[in-house]
Order: C-alpha cells, then structure tokens, then sequence
C-alpha cells in the first residue's frame, strides 16, 4: 500500500510502498479514503513524542475517514462495508488500523469533511467544555482561523456567548459567518491591547490555541477578570500564577472518544457546526502540506484525499 512514512524522527516524511496490515482479534482495518492533517501529526515526525519501542518506518497521520475492509473476530460493533471516521494508527496511507476512537458517518458527510472532524472538532468541544462557556459570557479566541480555532468560535457562539475572534481582514467575514461578534487583527497590534479597548472591564474567558511562548499568554490573561478563566492546547498556562489572581487555567489535554464523535457527527448533519477545508491535497503531496502547516500558513483545515489506485 502507499503510506507516508518517516524512517526515523527528523527525517522528511517521504511516500513508501508498505505492507497493509493485518488486524489481530480485536483489529478493525479500514480503506481510508481521506485523512485530516494535524499539527501534531509533524510534532511526532520530529520526535516531540518519541517513546520507547518505536519501529520504523512509521506511518504518519491521526485523524481519518473510509471503509471498513475486514475486522477480527472479536468485533461486533463494526463490520465490512461501514463508513467510518476517527483515530487511526496511521492515516496516511491507504489502509489502516483503526483506534478505539471511531464512528460510524451519518449519510450526510462526505469523507473529506468527516476526515477533518476528530482532533480539531473534540479539541474545540472539550475547551468550551471546559470553560463552562454559556450565554452572556464574553470569549477571546486566540488563533481563531486554525482547524481548532474556527470549530471553539463555532461551539462557543452556538452556547450563546459573545466572541472575540483574532482574524486578519481578509478573513473577517468567513469569521463573522461562523459567529464571531467582534474581531481583532493580531497582525496590526497587541490582541490584549485591542481587546481591552473594547472591553475595558475585563472579558470571561481566553481560548488559545497558538500562544506557545507562556509570556504571550500571559498577555492575553491580562484581559481576563477574576473569576475568568484561560484554557491552551499548547500548555503554555501557569495554573498556580493565574489562581493567584483568581483565574482558572487549563492546559488542556484533549481526551477524544467515539461517543463524542457520534454528537459530532449530529451536529454537523445537522448544520449546526461547520467544517472549513482550507485545502484537499492528494497522498503524494502530504509532506509539502505538512510544511505548510508547520509554517503556519494554513486557514482551516487540511485533507489529503486518498484515492484508489
């Protein structure tokens, strides 16, 4: 099967031919047909995860969508033929391993819109989750156009609070569309500077997705009064120093599951959240698209579409 792979960490993902696998007992094997790219999927080709016991070469990629092509004997729940989305153990590639963390696609998805779901959709559900965003609060997403970042405007807005989007201008109204109520140019000034401009008192929460230096964080919780709250997916918070100006921060570590992405998959059949593709790129162009992600140049999300030979 065509994968990409990296034969050891810090060597450039490359396209190889690899044997498909096989799944044990308890295996679900699926025919991906699409494949959603992550930030952390070029953060593991780099080693930031390196465990021991790590063989190569290692297939690349998390999140994905296709058909189930066999089961182990063991399996009830899913059975050849089912279109499934989620986590996989290596979702570039034309057949992988299924994690735990898979559904079943409603009729109304797509591949490449499914594939673009599990990591940024949980990520963004679990922080308004967790900073108990309901009606009248007023949020700050930081990184607000990323795949993360668009789905926390999208739960937030739909959980009735008033949200601040960093978004430059020629994003503005894809932002307002998806229900930020007021925006912020990160590329003109300080985004804490301007946002206590518009909320001199002080806002409830800070969603932040990008503020990997703790110092730029902490810029941001500057904009939060007591009893607000800051959660970051790139653990950048300093949960001691922020209680002691009485804000909770959470340095999230996003906990997916497949009952999960059974409600997500209602919503977004639903309408009531939408997936943004910023680019569908075909197998063999994953590693120029990691690159770019890498440098920050994506709005949205990624999906390497994986066709049929």
């Amino acid at each position: 099967m065509r994968a990409i792979a990296i034969s050891g960490f810090g060597q450039e993902p490359e396209l190889m031919e690899l044997p498909k696998p096989t799944p044990g007992p308890n295996g679900v094997l699926v025919r991906l047909h699409a494949a959603g790219l992550n930030p952390v999927d070029w953060k593991i080709a780099e080693g930031e995860f390196k465990t021991s016991g790590q063989t190569f070469p290692k297939v690349l990629g998390i999140d994905g969508a296709g058909v189930v092509e066999a089961v182990g004997p063991a399996v009830s729940a899913f059975r050849p033929g089912d279109q499934v989305y989620g986590q996989f153990k290596g979702s570039y590639a034309e057949y992988a391993l299924a994690s735990p963390v898979i559904a079943r696609m409603p009729a109304g998805m797509i591949f490449t819109q499914a594939a673009a779901v599990p990591i940024a959709t949980t990520t963004a559900y679990n922080m308004v989750e967790t900073a108990k965003i309901d009606q009248g609060r007023v949020v700050l997403v930081s990184g607000a156009t990323g795949g993360v970042g668009q789905q926390a405007v999208q739960f937030a807005a739909n959980a009735g609070a008033k949200v601040i989007a960093t978004a430059t201008a020629d994003m503005a109204g894809h932002m307002r569309g998806i229900g930020a109520a007021e925006l912020v140019d990160h590329s003109l000034r300080p985004v804490a500077e301007q946002v206590l401009q518009l909320h001199p008192g002080g806002i409830d929460v800070v969603l932040d997705t990008v503020s990997t230096d703790p110092a730029a964080l902490d810029q941001l919780a500057q904009t939060v009064r007591p009893g607000g709250t800051v959660v970051t997916t790139v653990f950048s918070a300093d949960p001691a120093a922020l209680a002691a100006r009485e804000i909770t921060g959470v340095n999230l570590d996003n906990k997916a599951s497949a009952e999960l992405l059974v409600l997500l998959a209602d919503l977004i059949d639903a309408g009531r959240i939408k997936v943004h593709i910023d680019d569908v790129v075909p197998l063999s162009a994953a590693a120029t698209a990691l690159a770019k992600n890498k440098a920050g140049r994506s709005r949205g999300k990624t999906v390497i579409e994986i066709q049929p030979r």
